[in-house]
């Protein structure tokens, strides 16, 4: 096997892309698309919810690659708006698969996440009797999702979804009790990237950018070059695509295994589960902590917020590339000075830009053991721990053992704070979405152990300083390590933390290949 700039170029493996939904290889954000509506349907009558399913079928986006240019395949255009759907497992028995098929779905999934709440953290304020309205009702049966380019397009494909809907009044209807801005009801919730001079960013509105290194996995469709810092690390150092199973079913996982699933295979193979959750962004609250903590800190208020995420909030660069204040002044200088280069039209300045960005993702924690660069119970340390884990040397086949068996396939978007000011009181947060082969795995896993518990960081109790199920308790703290060379800083302790983030609402949805929707929809799922 041969191996260039670390990547392993060993043919990738081969998926029917037509087959599987669009969402679960692409973050349509990264493809222009910063506007989302996200609805939910409950189904009153078997044979009518399929006669309007057959029909949805023929809307619903694959993860078909887009050609780089509009204008070079004809054929392949992207399109203005894009759409999605899964079914929570009442709604597959609504939708009357036969009770050898439901059965074969694991508990997490037929429990739903409201019943999971203790092991999600979900517990004090953001216990389900907090959530939104519609979460209240427990018929809850399907999550469609419309992502488009401009608000005009996700008007149109809503406003077409109900039309079809209309004519299937004994069979379907868009559920309410979703709460919007300035204290409305609404039946959608709407997501949109953050603008800021009327272009879209990356950014959430505790003013960190987001959204950086999801998972490459083997036929995902995406190019070969995003692969280095979001695959499997291996010994040598370099990188290479996580298997497929451990984000779709009915292929082999990182166990060379074929990962539990509902019988038929037909069913099951080319789908995915997916995790949606609300998550309100308690802003005043945030901002005040920071300001507060902010006076007492040896260094700027970016750099204690870089200290609890592991990148620096304005651009998202790792602490691992520029640790503190005098080294991000560096590299932002750095990178200023070759994008003026790629202005002026100097073509060895753009691979020198790509290879600087390309450290945004690229990187481990093997020169940082003690947390003196990036805090060990960082977030972006806690949801991907890089082999960081791998505490003795060589004690695994592979440095990152440990985490690629819970990695996440983030979606989503941020929503509110366009219709009324941020602050604790405001709809503002993000629309949080996970992808994955096994829910209890992957999601469960990271946001009971590594989340709201650090035993594996050696942290004992101590929770995210970001997303934790923090209570304002003494005890409730982020440890920012002092460097360990003679005469450097002590190490800075966050305590008193509050509760930055609160859940509002969410389930567990399985995401069916456009096969199993076709024969879901004609009554054909025969497991025997």
């Amino acid at each position: 096997m041969s191996y260039i700039d670390g990547i392993s170029m060993k043919e990738s493996k081969s998926l029917d892309l037509y087959d599987i939904q669009g969402n679960v290889c692409k973050g349509y954000g990264r493809y222009g698309f910063p506007k989302a509506r996200y609805c939910f349907l409950s189904f009153q009558h078997t044979h009518s919810a399929r006669e309007f399913l057959a029909l949805l079928i023929e809307k619903i986006t694959t993860a078909e690659t887009w050609p780089v240019s509009e204008s070079s395949d004809h054929h392949r255009i992207k399109p203005n708006s894009t759409l999605n759907l899964g079914f929570t497992y009442s709604g597959l028995k609504k939708l009357g698969l036969p009770e050898r098929s439901l059965k074969g779905f694991p508990v997490d999934f037929t429990m739903g996440m409201k019943a999971r709440s203790e092991i999600l953290g979900d517990t004090g304020i953001s216990a389900p009797e907090h959530w939104d309205d519609i979460w209240q009702q427990d018929n809850v049966h399907a999550w469609v999702a419309i992502n488009a380019r401009d608000q005009d397009a996700i008007e149109f494909e809503f406003n077409a979804l109900g039309d079809l809907v209309t004519q299937h009044p004994d069979g379907v209807r868009i559920m309410s009790g979703i709460k919007g801005p300035n204290n409305t009801i609404l039946p959608y919730q709407d997501a949109s990237a953050v603008f800021e001079n009327g272009l879209p960013t990356a950014k959430e509105h505790f003013g960190f950018t987001d959204g950086i290194g999801n998972p490459y996995f083997e036929g995902c469709g995406n190019s070969m070059s995003r692969l280095p810092g979001r695959g499997k690390l291996m010994r040598d150092g370099s990188w290479q695509p996580l298997a497929t199973g451990e984000f779709v079913l009915g292929h082999v996982d990182e166990a060379q295994e074929y990962p539990p699933a509902p019988e038929p295979k037909l069913l099951s193979r080319n789908g995915t589960y997916m995790v949606y959750r609300k998550l309100h962004e308690n802003v005043d609250t945030f901002n005040g902590y920071i300001d507060n903590l902010a006076k007492d800190f040896d260094g700027s208020r970016d750099l204690l917020m870089a200290k609890m995420s592991g990148r620096w909030p304005d651009n998202g660069a790792p602490l691992t590339l520029a640790a503190t204040d005098e080294e991000k002044e560096t590299l932002d200088a750095k990178m200023a000075s070759i994008e003026l280069r790629v202005s002026e039209g100097d073509k060895s300045a753009l691979i020198e830009r790509k290879e600087l960005r390309r450290q945004w993702v690229d990187f481990t924690f093997n020169d940082d053991k003690s947390g003196s660069r990036c805090p060990v119970g960082a977030h972006i340390r806690r949801t991907n721990t890089r082999g960081s884990l791998e505490t003795e040397h060589k004690a695994f086949h592979r440095p990152g053992a440990l985490v690629d068996r819970r990695r996440l396939m983030r979606r989503g978007l941020p929503y509110g704070g366009i219709d009324e000011a941020k602050s604790d009181s405001a709809e503002q947060g993000i629309i949080f979405m996970s992808i994955g082969a096994s829910i209890e795995r992957q999601f469960e896993f990271v946001q009971q152990q590594w989340v709201n518990y650090s035993n594996d960081f050696k942290l004992g109790n101590d929770k995210d300083p970001l997303i934790g199920s923090h209570d304002g308790k003494l005890t409730d703290k982020h440890i920012i390590q002092g460097c360990p060379i003679k005469g450097a800083k002590p190490p800075f302790f966050c305590t008193q933390m509050p509760r930055f983030v609160e859940t509002r609402g969410g389930d567990y949805f399985f995401i069916p290949s456009i096969s199993a929707l076709r024969m879901i929809a004609e009554g054909l799922i025969d497991p025997s």
